[in-house]
């Protein structure tokens, strides 16, 4: 019987074993998307306890908790103690068995700080003072978990009125650690709420000091902050769609439409679906004249419950897997930048399983021989960055794609013990090769030819797609 979290945790063969201690281990991160608040960074926190560090915002702990009959004064209540919301999720981790939850808590305990024991109600009270006097040291503070971790870069999630003032902070004092933006102009197209988004476009107005009254002054306003952006060290951008969208538009129809909805005018469905539709195409131009990567996270079904919304907001633990057919809208999409020769490199991530051969497979669509996958198959994500997920989406990518040339993983996280998710993606990874290995799927005699694609894969091809 195995141990539980050891060195060899989650490789299952010998080979595996010297794919992940021989050329995955001791590999840099490279993060190329989180949610992490630059900000924290930027002023180099120190936590006061475990409570802090690990449950503040995050909503995959939250949604257990709440599962295991948990109040919701001790997940998000502002009158409650850290003691007392971390005894809570101290008292659901056992209950969280065969969720990634239970695997993720334990890694992060082990790697951050050295805690072998599992988490429950009996430990709690142990591993939260232990955890918690240890993050009082230097080494502990926001900075140093991130340099702990062997972390190169950092790419934060930024929206276009951002003044990124923590980010020109860190360049400016030379953190060693490449710590850079990522545009998220989501904002910049949401025109559902008429009012919302005219407040938002006010705004959009002031930072980037252009006045905005047509709809080009708003791409003028918006060119002008992916310049900004640029200057400060930007390479990537990303959007959070629902689904992908194709429709057919006229420049005067978009004119007229952005011209209503600054107005005040709720829009029909269609005009909404034009607009967002200009909006990405305009997007992914301005990325491409500046040879930036584009991501693009869609399939999430947000703010399920609009009585919890009401009460605490968005992203707190109320989203889902969503169901949209994407095949056609994405297909139009990226054929209609290729045409154009305006197609940059791009990253597509599903959050339905059901996607996955189909992505693994609109992405050959549109390889154009001049950058090693260009089109990417992007990792896991959110509810599929598990076992089950990760091993779905590299056997999809493997049997329609090239592995090999795959960028690998990122946090797409808020907290900063997060970094072990590039560890499990790692020990996952080389699992399955090395399973392969063993069954005389893949020759033992280019160990060394796959010992480098796991390198790639884990550090190397993210290096070098992104130009880091």
């Amino acid at each position: 019987m195995k141990h539980f979290i050891d060195e060899d945790f989650l490789l299952q063969t010998e080979t595996a074993k010297i794919l992940y201690h021989e050329h995955a281990k001791k590999l840099p991160i490279i993060d190329y998307h989180c949610h992490l608040n630059p900000q924290i960074i930027a002023d180099n926190r120190r936590f006061e306890n475990l409570s802090q560090i690990w449950l503040e915002g995050d909503h995959y702990k939250w949604r257990a908790m709440r599962t295991n009959k948990v109040d919701e004064k001790y997940i998000t209540g502002k009158e409650t103690s850290d003691w007392d919301k971390f005894k809570k999720w101290a008292e659901t981790v056992p209950y969280t068995m065969r969720n990634p939850l239970y695997h993720w808590t334990h890694l992060e305990l082990k790697t951050a700080f050295g805690v072998t024991k599992l988490l429950n109600s009996d430990t709690a009270e142990e591993i939260y003072h232990q955890c918690s006097a240890l993050l009082q040291l230097p080494e502990f503070s926001a900075r140093g978990i991130i340099k702990h971790y062997n972390v190169e870069v950092v790419c934060t999630t930024d929206d276009p009125i951002d003044s990124l003032e923590s980010h020109l902070a860190l360049k400016n004092e030379q953190f060693e650690v490449m710590v850079l933006p990522t545009w998220r102009p989501d904002k910049a197209m949401a025109v559902e709420n008429p009012q919302v988004y005219r407040q938002y476009i006010d705004k959009l107005s002031e930072v980037s000091g252009i006045t905005i009254r047509t709809f080009t002054d708003l791409l003028d306003a918006l060119k002008n902050r992916h310049d900004f952006f640029a200057s400060v060290g930007c390479k990537l951008s990303d959007h959070g769609l629902e689904e992908f969208y194709a429709e057919d538009y006229t420049q005067a129809e978009i004119n007229n439409i952005f011209t209503r909805v600054y107005e005040g005018t709720l829009l029909p469905e269609k005009d909404i679906r034009k607009f967002k539709s200009c909006m990405l195409i305009e997007f992914a131009k301005m990325d491409w004249e500046k040879g930036w990567t584009q991501q693009f996270h869609y399939g999430a079904l947000r703010n399920n419950n609009t009585q919890m919304f009401d009460k605490i907001g968005p992203d707190t633990g109320f989203d889902s897997i969503g169901d949209w057919n994407t095949a056609l809208a994405l297909s139009k999409f990226l054929n209609t930048l290729s045409k154009e020769n305006k197609l940059t490199k791009t990253i597509l991530y599903n959050l339905n399983p059901k996607d996955n051969e189909m992505l693994a497979t609109m992405i050959g669509n549109f390889q154009d021989g001049t950058v090693a996958g260009k089109i990417q198959f992007g990792s896991g994500w959110w509810f599929l960055d598990q076992k089950m997920g990760i091993e779905a989406q590299l056997n999809a990518l493997s049997s329609q794609g090239l592995l090999s040339r795959f960028v690998g993983m990122l946090t797409d996280s808020r907290s900063f013990l997060s970094y072990p998710r590039h560890e499990y993606f790692r020990r996952i990874l080389c699992n399955v090769i090395g399973n392969d290995i063993e069954q005389g799927l893949l020759p033992a005699s280019e160990l060394s030819f796959l010992g480098k694609m796991v390198e790639d894969i884990s550090y190397y091809n993210a290096k070098h797609y992104f130009g880091f």
